[in-house]
């Protein structure tokens, strides 16, 4: 071997030490002759205690049928994105996503590599929301009928633009059937809010309503987790109720359904049609009666010219289609969104916000909400941890800094003049804000004057409430001299 051969060789190996995937490499007899920091510590061994050793020694409870080792290197063909479960020696269990691949040479099979995606801690994630919702699926019939998790209803869903409130009424139209739903629009718009409502105004309102979000998991684990599996299924599988059992006589709601595998869209739309669930490794059928909400953050026609969504999934499902218009498109529902926020974070945080000065309640009507209510929220949520608890205005300069522009925008000359010392330095944070205290004292002395000291114009004039103007005459000792 050259020593740039050498060279590279180390450098590879040294580069695949850092990948945060696992990486294991072994010849036509089993023996390891590569292993990754990564896959040394999703099996819980060192490299040193695999490099040289047999695999079925290392990891016994796997068979030439069940591992995708073995099955390489005896087929010659790729396995990709395969689910694998097994203990290790040491007695950990591990669930992985493999792809392996065979080493040829010469026409030959010499070995195989394998890469490992550890999704053990997602599993067992899973495994505990399962075990939980399994609990429920088999509690008496009595508890099944109060044991709803929705909680929203159309009377939390906050608007009055024509497009929103047209969005409500059909909504509450198909709340009366049971008629598939398909809801779209963009991220934050309140999908779920609108699945739960629909959900509790309708006949099922008592038995349960089940939200499962098909991008959260991983498309090998999806099929189990939807129509449950069967003990032997695969290693470690054990009995086990899927979301469509557990749901039976109520509603399954699939967000982000564009996420969902094509195999497993084919698989879903034969239970839309004739109601019947078959466990995974399992031999019998059962049927189920489960209204089906689904939801997606992208247009249906987009999805189903990427082929993110099969064409007689989309039909079957497109029997009521609500499109949920982004913020952008109702502005005239943000005062009484902020509101509604400002009241549910006044609880939250302890404090007594009584609303929004003009200046900052504008800076909210020309932003162009790209993440749309829940940034809103988000948006409300950040003033409370800007503002000192004796305020009850938010004021413009509480709202997050991407709101008032970029911060390397120049002052405007008559704003500069103001913060700026005798030296031309800008000063500290703490002087900014006294600075701030100083202007706005000086801003209602001018307003009281003008409108001779009556407190409700002067209020009216400030764009505050009475009780906000009160509260600060007494903060800045500000009293009408006889």
């Amino acid at each position: 071997m050259s020593e740039q051969t050498e060279y590279g060789t180390k450098y590879f190996a040294k580069m695949l030490n850092m990948i945060d995937v696992g990486v294991h490499l072994i010849d036509k007899q089993g023996i390891t002759i590569f292993y990754n920091d990564k896959m040394a510590e999703t099996d819980g061994f060192t490299r040193a205690e695999v490099l040289g050793k047999n695999f079925f020694d290392l990891f016994p409870s796997l068979t030439n049928e069940t591992s995708t080792f073995m099955k390489v290197l005896q087929t010659g063909t790729d396995i990709r994105e395969k689910i694998q479960t097994y203990v290790s020696v040491t007695g950990k269990r591990i669930t992985t996503i493999n792809s392996t691949y065979p080493l040829i040479e010469n026409g030959e099979i010499i070995g195989a590599l394998e890469v490992a995606k550890d999704i053990t801690s997602i599993v067992h994630l899973h495994d505990q929301i399962l075990d939980l919702r399994h609990q429920i699926y088999e509690s008496p019939s009595k508890m099944k009928k109060t044991a709803s998790s929705a909680r929203y209803h159309f009377s939390d869903l906050i608007g009055q633009s024509e497009a929103f409130l047209q969005t409500i009424a059909f909504a509450k139209k198909a709340s009366r059937t049971s008629s598939p739903v398909l809801l779209s629009g963009p991220t934050g718009t309140g999908k779920e809010l609108f699945a739960q409502s629909i959900h509790n105004a309708g006949a099922r309102r008592h038995r349960l309503f089940i939200a499962q979000n098909c991008a959260a998991v991983p498309n090998e684990l999806m099929e189990g987790i939807m129509f449950g599996t069967a003990r032997g299924a695969f290693t470690g599988a054990i009995d086990r109720a899927g979301l469509f059992e557990q749901a039976n006589g109520g509603t399954l709601f699939l967000d982000e359904l564009n996420s969902l595998d094509l195999m497993l869209q084919a698989k879903l739309l034969r239970v839309l049609q004739d109601g019947i669930i078959r466990r995974v490794g399992g031999l019998g059928e059962q049927q189920v009666d489960v209204r089906i909400i689904t939801a997606m953050n992208l247009d249906p026609k987009e999805a189903l010219a990427k082929g993110l969504l099969r064409s007689d999934l989309f039909y079957r499902l497109n029997v009521v289609n609500l499109s949920l218009p982004p913020l952008a498109e109702r502005k005239d529902d943000i005062p009484l969104l902020a509101s509604h926020f400002i009241e549910q974070f006044n609880h939250l945080f302890g404090m007594k916000i009584v609303g929004m000065s003009p200046a900052a309640l504008n800076r909210l009507l020309t932003y162009h909400w790209p993440g749309n209510i829940r940034e809103l929220s988000h948006a409300i949520e950040s003033t409370y941890n800007m503002m000192e608890l004796e305020c009850e205005i938010i004021e413009e300069h509480h709202l997050p800094s991407y709101f008032l522009g970029s911060p390397n925008k120049p002052t405007p000359p008559s704003l500069r003049s103001t913060l700026l010392n005798d030296d031309t330095e800008l000063i500290s944070s703490e002087r900014l804000t006294e600075k701030v205290k100083q202007l706005e004292k000086e801003t209602i002395l001018m307003a009281l004057e003008k409108h001779h000291f009556n407190i409700t114009l002067t209020a009216q004039a400030l764009g505050i409430k009475r009780q906000a103007l009160q509260y600060k005459l007494n903060r800045y000792g500000i009293v009408r001299k006889p």
